[in-house]
Protein backbone atom coordinates (compact mmCIF):
# COMPACT_ATOMS: atom_id res chain seq x y z
CA UNK A 1 0.00 0.00 0.00
CA UNK A 2 1.05 3.71 -0.84
CA UNK A 3 0.69 6.62 1.67
CA UNK A 4 0.67 10.09 1.06
CA UNK A 5 1.45 12.82 4.19
CA UNK A 6 0.63 16.27 5.64
CA UNK A 7 2.99 17.95 7.37
CA UNK A 8 1.64 20.84 8.81
CA UNK A 9 4.67 23.15 10.94
CA UNK A 10 2.92 25.95 13.37
CA UNK A 11 4.49 27.98 14.98
CA UNK A 12 2.90 25.84 18.08
CA UNK A 13 2.28 22.68 17.09
CA UNK A 14 3.86 20.56 14.25
CA UNK A 15 0.91 17.81 12.78
CA UNK A 16 1.29 15.12 11.21
CA UNK A 17 -1.19 13.50 8.80
CA UNK A 18 -1.06 10.33 6.71
CA UNK A 19 -3.66 9.33 4.08
CA UNK A 20 -3.81 6.08 2.06
CA UNK A 21 -4.21 6.23 -1.62
CA UNK A 22 -7.81 5.62 -0.82
CA UNK A 23 -8.09 9.37 1.22
CA UNK A 24 -8.70 7.23 4.35
CA UNK A 25 -6.85 8.77 7.80
CA UNK A 26 -4.25 5.91 8.02
CA UNK A 27 -2.64 7.82 11.12
CA UNK A 28 -1.73 11.36 12.57
CA UNK A 29 0.35 12.53 15.60
CA UNK A 30 1.25 16.61 17.21
CA UNK A 31 3.25 17.54 19.31
CA UNK A 32 4.89 20.81 20.79
CA UNK A 33 7.15 22.58 17.68
CA UNK A 34 10.22 23.43 19.77
CA UNK A 35 13.53 24.18 18.54
CA UNK A 36 13.46 21.69 15.46
CA UNK A 37 10.54 21.33 13.61
CA UNK A 38 12.24 19.37 11.01
CA UNK A 39 13.54 16.73 13.39
CA UNK A 40 10.02 16.52 15.40
CA UNK A 41 8.31 16.08 11.75
CA UNK A 42 10.57 13.27 10.37
CA UNK A 43 10.17 11.49 14.23
CA UNK A 44 6.80 11.63 13.87
CA UNK A 45 6.34 10.44 10.74
CA UNK A 46 8.53 7.55 11.66
CA UNK A 47 6.26 7.05 14.66
CA UNK A 48 3.17 6.95 12.32
CA UNK A 49 4.74 4.30 10.13
CA UNK A 50 6.28 2.23 12.66
CA UNK A 51 2.33 1.77 13.81
CA UNK A 52 1.15 1.16 10.20
CA UNK A 53 3.57 -2.03 10.43
CA UNK A 54 5.48 -0.20 7.14
CA UNK A 55 8.32 2.43 6.87
CA UNK A 56 8.43 6.26 5.44
CA UNK A 57 9.60 4.80 2.30
CA UNK A 58 5.97 3.48 1.37
CA UNK A 59 5.38 7.23 1.74
CA UNK A 60 4.80 8.59 -2.24
CA UNK A 61 4.91 12.39 -1.63
CA UNK A 62 5.17 14.35 1.63
CA UNK A 63 3.21 17.66 1.24
CA UNK A 64 4.41 20.33 4.13
CA UNK A 65 2.53 23.47 5.26
CA UNK A 66 2.60 26.04 7.61
CA UNK A 67 4.51 29.26 9.71
CA UNK A 68 7.68 26.69 9.19
CA UNK A 69 6.81 25.28 5.95
CA UNK A 70 9.79 26.02 4.28
CA UNK A 71 12.54 24.50 7.34
CA UNK A 72 10.65 20.90 6.69
CA UNK A 73 13.31 19.09 5.10
CA UNK A 74 11.98 15.85 4.60
CA UNK A 75 9.17 16.86 2.89
CA UNK A 76 8.68 16.91 -1.02
CA UNK A 77 6.59 20.29 -1.70
CA UNK A 78 5.07 22.86 0.57
CA UNK A 79 1.67 24.35 0.07
CA UNK A 80 -0.12 27.45 1.34
CA UNK A 81 -2.33 27.21 4.86
CA UNK A 82 -5.26 28.82 2.98
CA UNK A 83 -4.91 26.07 0.28
CA UNK A 84 -3.87 23.35 2.83
CA UNK A 85 -7.05 24.16 5.04
CA UNK A 86 -9.47 24.61 2.06
CA UNK A 87 -8.53 21.30 0.88
CA UNK A 88 -9.10 19.33 4.60
CA UNK A 89 -12.35 20.88 4.94
CA UNK A 90 -13.44 18.49 2.21
CA UNK A 91 -12.47 15.03 4.16
CA UNK A 92 -12.49 16.84 7.57
CA UNK A 93 -16.21 18.39 8.00
CA UNK A 94 -18.91 16.40 9.18
CA UNK A 95 -20.49 14.29 6.65
CA UNK A 96 -24.10 16.16 7.31
CA UNK A 97 -22.60 19.47 6.99
CA UNK A 98 -22.41 21.62 4.03
CA UNK A 99 -19.33 23.78 4.34
CA UNK A 100 -18.43 27.13 2.54
CA UNK A 101 -16.46 28.44 4.86
CA UNK A 102 -13.17 27.61 7.17
CA UNK A 103 -12.06 29.26 10.09
CA UNK A 104 -8.97 28.68 11.72
CA UNK A 105 -7.48 29.28 14.63
CA UNK A 106 -3.97 28.87 15.17
CA UNK A 107 -0.86 29.38 17.58
CA UNK A 108 0.58 32.57 15.43
CA UNK A 109 -2.23 33.36 13.44
CA UNK A 110 -6.01 33.05 12.51
CA UNK A 111 -7.53 33.25 9.21
CA UNK A 112 -11.12 32.66 6.97
CA UNK A 113 -11.43 30.88 4.25
CA UNK A 114 -14.56 31.32 1.92
CA UNK A 115 -14.75 28.23 0.00
CA UNK A 116 -16.71 27.75 -3.54
CA UNK A 117 -19.22 25.31 -4.54
CA UNK A 118 -15.49 22.29 -5.40
CA UNK A 119 -13.54 23.72 -2.13
CA UNK A 120 -11.62 26.33 -4.04
CA UNK A 121 -11.03 29.19 -2.48
CA UNK A 122 -13.01 32.39 -3.37
CA UNK A 123 -11.87 34.51 -0.54
CA UNK A 124 -9.74 35.06 2.80
CA UNK A 125 -8.85 37.35 5.19
CA UNK A 126 -6.12 36.40 7.91
CA UNK A 127 -5.15 38.54 11.14
CA UNK A 128 -2.24 40.87 11.59
CA UNK A 129 0.73 40.23 13.34
CA UNK A 130 -1.27 41.14 16.60
CA UNK A 131 -1.61 37.63 18.45
CA UNK A 132 -5.36 38.79 19.78
CA UNK A 133 -7.53 36.35 17.79
CA UNK A 134 -5.20 33.69 18.34
CA UNK A 135 -4.61 30.70 20.25
CA UNK A 136 -1.38 32.90 21.74
CA UNK A 137 -3.74 35.33 22.87
CA UNK A 138 -5.42 32.83 24.74
CA UNK A 139 -2.48 31.32 26.44
CA UNK A 140 -1.36 34.38 27.44
CA UNK A 141 -4.64 35.50 29.03
CA UNK A 142 -4.70 31.95 30.88
CA UNK A 143 -1.52 32.88 32.74
CA UNK A 144 -2.87 35.71 34.13
CA UNK A 145 -5.66 34.26 35.60
CA UNK A 146 -2.98 31.01 36.57
CA UNK A 147 -5.20 28.13 34.28
CA UNK A 148 -4.61 26.41 31.33
CA UNK A 149 -5.67 26.54 28.34
CA UNK A 150 -7.70 23.45 28.59
CA UNK A 151 -9.50 24.88 31.88
CA UNK A 152 -10.85 27.99 29.63
CA UNK A 153 -13.65 26.29 27.55
CA UNK A 154 -15.63 24.38 30.26
CA UNK A 155 -15.14 27.34 33.09
CA UNK A 156 -16.74 29.86 30.53
CA UNK A 157 -19.68 27.83 29.46
CA UNK A 158 -20.82 28.14 33.58
CA UNK A 159 -20.70 32.57 32.83
CA UNK A 160 -24.00 34.04 32.88
CA UNK A 161 -22.55 37.43 32.75
CA UNK A 162 -19.41 37.39 30.99
CA UNK A 163 -17.12 40.37 31.42
CA UNK A 164 -16.27 43.00 28.60
CA UNK A 165 -13.02 42.83 27.43
CA UNK A 166 -12.00 46.24 25.45
CA UNK A 167 -8.55 45.97 24.30
CA UNK A 168 -7.71 44.05 21.39
CA UNK A 169 -4.15 44.40 22.21
CA UNK A 170 -2.11 41.35 24.14
CA UNK A 171 -0.70 43.53 26.70
CA UNK A 172 -3.64 46.06 27.09
CA UNK A 173 -5.79 42.68 27.48
CA UNK A 174 -4.01 41.45 30.27
CA UNK A 175 -4.15 44.98 32.09
CA UNK A 176 -7.97 45.06 32.27
CA UNK A 177 -7.45 41.16 33.34
CA UNK A 178 -5.68 41.88 35.92
CA UNK A 179 -7.93 44.61 37.07
CA UNK A 180 -11.24 42.96 36.65
CA UNK A 181 -9.30 39.64 39.06
CA UNK A 182 -8.56 42.65 41.54
CA UNK A 183 -11.93 43.66 41.74
CA UNK A 184 -12.65 39.99 42.44
CA UNK A 185 -14.55 39.23 39.43
CA UNK A 186 -15.61 35.63 38.74
CA UNK A 187 -12.74 33.74 36.63
CA UNK A 188 -15.64 32.33 34.45
CA UNK A 189 -16.96 35.53 33.73
CA UNK A 190 -13.56 36.88 32.71
CA UNK A 191 -12.71 33.82 30.48
CA UNK A 192 -16.44 33.99 29.33
CA UNK A 193 -15.09 37.75 28.15
CA UNK A 194 -12.06 36.85 26.65
CA UNK A 195 -13.56 34.40 24.33
CA UNK A 196 -16.16 36.97 23.45
CA UNK A 197 -13.68 39.57 22.51
CA UNK A 198 -12.08 37.34 20.17
CA UNK A 199 -14.80 36.05 18.91
CA UNK A 200 -15.60 39.67 17.85
CA UNK A 201 -12.61 39.73 16.42
CA UNK A 202 -12.71 36.78 14.24
CA UNK A 203 -16.24 37.90 13.54
CA UNK A 204 -14.94 41.35 12.13
CA UNK A 205 -12.82 39.07 9.55
CA UNK A 206 -15.34 36.53 8.65
CA UNK A 207 -17.65 39.83 7.65
CA UNK A 208 -14.93 41.36 5.70
CA UNK A 209 -14.18 37.76 3.90
CA UNK A 210 -17.60 37.82 2.99
CA UNK A 211 -18.17 34.58 4.84
CA UNK A 212 -21.07 32.01 4.14
CA UNK A 213 -23.13 30.02 6.18
CA UNK A 214 -21.80 26.34 7.11
CA UNK A 215 -18.48 27.24 9.20
CA UNK A 216 -15.91 25.01 10.31
CA UNK A 217 -13.98 25.55 12.82
CA UNK A 218 -9.95 24.16 12.92
CA UNK A 219 -7.03 24.76 14.62
CA UNK A 220 -6.60 24.41 18.54
CA UNK A 221 -9.96 26.90 18.75
CA UNK A 222 -11.65 24.14 17.88
CA UNK A 223 -11.34 22.01 20.99
CA UNK A 224 -12.05 25.31 22.97
CA UNK A 225 -16.13 24.61 23.20
CA UNK A 226 -15.99 27.90 24.83
CA UNK A 227 -15.26 29.78 21.57
CA UNK A 228 -17.45 27.59 19.68
CA UNK A 229 -20.22 28.96 21.63
CA UNK A 230 -19.26 32.86 20.86
CA UNK A 231 -18.32 32.11 17.83
CA UNK A 232 -22.15 30.85 17.39
CA UNK A 233 -23.20 33.90 18.79
CA UNK A 234 -21.53 36.81 17.14
CA UNK A 235 -21.93 35.16 13.71
CA UNK A 236 -25.47 33.77 14.40
CA UNK A 237 -24.76 30.24 12.35
CA UNK A 238 -23.93 26.70 13.53
CA UNK A 239 -20.27 25.92 13.90
CA UNK A 240 -19.53 22.93 12.62
CA UNK A 241 -15.85 20.69 13.80
CA UNK A 242 -14.33 18.39 12.18
CA UNK A 243 -13.05 15.14 14.11
CA UNK A 244 -9.62 16.16 14.28
CA UNK A 245 -9.47 19.84 14.55
CA UNK A 246 -5.79 20.69 14.86
CA UNK A 247 -5.26 18.04 11.89
CA UNK A 248 -7.40 19.69 9.18
CA UNK A 249 -3.90 21.68 7.54
CA UNK A 250 -2.16 18.30 7.45
CA UNK A 251 -4.73 16.07 6.14
CA UNK A 252 -5.51 18.97 3.89
CA UNK A 253 -1.70 18.95 2.85
CA UNK A 254 -1.52 15.46 2.35
CA UNK A 255 -4.86 15.04 0.22
CA UNK A 256 -3.16 17.76 -1.92
CA UNK A 257 0.28 15.27 -2.11
CA UNK A 258 -2.00 12.76 -3.22
CA UNK A 259 -3.62 14.85 -6.28
CA UNK A 260 -0.32 16.17 -7.41
CA UNK A 261 1.51 12.64 -7.19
Amino acid sequence: MEYFAGIDAGSTYVKVAVLTGEGELAGFQHRPTGIDAAGTSRSMLETIMNDLGTSTTTIRSIMATGYSRRIIDVAHDTITEIRAHAAGALLTAPPEADIHTVIDIGGQDSKVIVLGENGETLNFVMNDKCAAGTGRFLESLARVLELTVGDLGPLSLQSTAPATINSTCVVFAESEVISLVARKKPARDIVAGIHKSLAKRIGAMARKARFEPGVLLTGGGGLNAGIVQALEDELMVDIHLPLHPQLNGAIGAARIAGIQA
